[in-house]
């Protein structure tokens, strides 16, 4: 995982869609393929709210976005490249060139083989080298530490359901509905750990805050 100074370097570092996608990371727990796959419908900016199935899973997630991942995402979205192929049209990122930040392509070396190719990979290498923060770690590093500081929060439940995991238990069958409140909850204290004093001065408060 990353440690809170590293986040707050590598946002203050990154800009445009990178910015974004690493603020729903530490926000959200979203990982590279799904800020490659998520729509523009899955955003709801006024409200301050994200419902996205997970790709791998196909479970359900609705999540509450901070403040400063509305702004992020308002940004990235004003300079957003048109994309070169119809179905990527309704997607929230594309890269400078108008494709998926995660998609595959052939090998060039065996016909008829596909390979991955994920810019979102390739431009947190970057980053993460021009801030001296390798050791080991990459996008999908902000995918645990939301689990990890998450879980701090001491309501699994909830970070579970952000998360898109499925528990297999007798309670997780009954269960049939997880309140806004204690998904609210569960962000807040990340946000909480991430910027504390660091927030900006003058912004909205945290979903869920007065």
């Amino acid at each position: 995982m990353f440690e809170s100074d590293e986040i707050r370097k590598m946002l203050k570092a990154a800009d445009g869609q990178l910015r974004a996608m690493i603020l729903l990371g530490v926000n959200c727990g979203l990982g590279n393929t799904d800020c490659a796959c998520l729509p523009l419908s899955a955003l709801d900016l006024d409200a301050g709210w994200l419902s996205f199935p997970r790709p791998k899973t196909g479970i359900d997630r609705r999540i509450p976005l901070w403040v400063e991942t509305i702004d992020a995402l308002g940004e990235a979205l004003k300079t957003r490249p048109k994309p070169k192929d119809e179905e990527d049209k309704g997607l929230v990122f594309i890269t400078k060139y108008g494709q998926r930040w995660v998609r595959t392509k052939p090998s060039g070396k065996t016909e008829g083989k596909l390979v991955a190719s994920d810019s979102i990979a390739q431009e947190i290498r970057k980053l993460l080298k021009q801030l001296s923060l390798n050791g080991g770690r990459n996008f999908y590093a902000l995918r645990h530490t939301f689990e990890t500081i998450g879980g701090e929060a001491k309501d699994q439940i909830a970070v579970d359901a952000i998360m898109g995991h499925v528990r297999d238990d007798m309670a997780s069958v009954y269960r049939e509905r997880i309140s806004d409140e204690r998904m609210i909850a569960v962000t807040n204290h990340v946000r909480e750990w991430l910027l504390g004093d660091h927030s900006r001065a003058g912004t909205r408060p945290a979903i869920g805050q007065s």
